[in-house]
């Protein structure tokens, strides 16, 4: 059911508003729960996204990681003032539809040129993590008319030719062909899968992990093994011609030294900006940081 205008403002400004901005801003997790809006694209997918701030400006689209859902960027938005947010809901996650069939990161990409599309927005910035920024990376390469500028979280350019990928300091990709449904949100995995070396809302990373075992593990196992298939990145990010901010947490246990290396070699003209301490999700640890970091890129809204 449509919400009515007022109501999803109303909405907008309980989730944008910063009482102090000397400490992390308060998350309404509850109103956010209620701005969900989906739609039916050409393709047959529904799906999901959540609309906030103005409605004026370039809009910037927000793409969430892997088993997550839009409700990743919670913690930024009270920094992002001003601006026309898109926060988009991959296929498979969220509130989107999970079909039987595809979950490479064109596909994603292909999902977020439709809702654009149906938003009549024709070009934005957009902002990517893990996951979603793998996807950016392919939307802004097949369709660069569209991306202005582009900012990648914890991103990767793949493995560098003679290079060999140094083994993980923890086997994730083994632990999720592993699981068994239903996944329990609060088993051991899923507290590691969560886990973060700063401190990041209690309420926020239970209901993350909550939406994320409702995730269907078939869903899982397809996005392991088509979305996060880095082999070909080196050879596209050639036409990735947009502005890029590249953004890490220097602990990050999954994007590492080699990832780091391989992104800044297929964008030489990137600005870096690597937070020290912080890990896989540094806009949940310091969303003030990186929002500085992403406003000051962006420019005003």
């Amino acid at each position: 059911m449509r919400r009515p205008r007022s109501l999803a403002w109303l909405l907008a400004l309980a989730l944008l508003r910063v009482h102090d901005l000397a400490c992390a801003a308060p998350l309404d997790l509850d109103a956010f729960e209620h701005a969900r809006r989906s739609l039916q694209l050409p393709n047959g997918e529904r799906l999901a996204y959540v609309p906030l701030g103005t409605t004026q400006g370039t809009p910037l689209v927000l793409i969430h990681g892997y088993t997550d859902n839009a409700r990743d960027w919670l913690p930024l938005v009270p920094y992002l003032p001003g601006r026309r947010l898109i926060l988009v809901e991959l296929r498979g996650h969220g509130g989107s539809s999970a079909p039987e069939c595809c979950y490479t990161r064109y596909d994603f990409a292909y999902d977020v040129k439709l809702l654009l599309d149906a938003l009549h927005i024709d070009r934005a910035d957009l902002v990517g993590h893990s996951l979603g920024s793998l996807v950016l990376q392919a939307f802004a390469e097949e369709w660069p008319a569209r991306a202005r500028r582009v900012v990648l979280i914890s991103s990767t350019g793949g493995v560098l030719p003679g290079e060999t990928p140094a083994p993980p300091r923890y086997d994730y990709a083994r632990a999720i062909r592993e699981l068994h449904e239903p996944l329990d949100p609060d088993s051991p995995f899923m507290l590691e899968w969560w886990g973060n070396p700063g401190a990041v809302d209690a309420e926020f990373l239970r209901r993350q992990r909550r939406d994320s075992a409702r995730i269907p593990l078939r869903v899982w196992l397809a996005v392991l093994d088509q979305g996060l298939n880095t082999a070909e990145l080196q050879a596209g990010l050639r036409r990735l011609t947009a502005p890029a901010l590249l953004i890490w947490g220097s602990e990050d246990p999954l994007m590492r030294e080699p990832d780091r290396r391989s992104l800044r070699a297929g964008l030489p003209a990137a600005r870096i900006k690597i937070f020290p301490g912080l890990g896989h999700n540094p806009f949940w640890e310091d969303p003030r940081g990186c929002a500085e970091a992403i406003n000051d890129f962006l420019g005003p809204p």
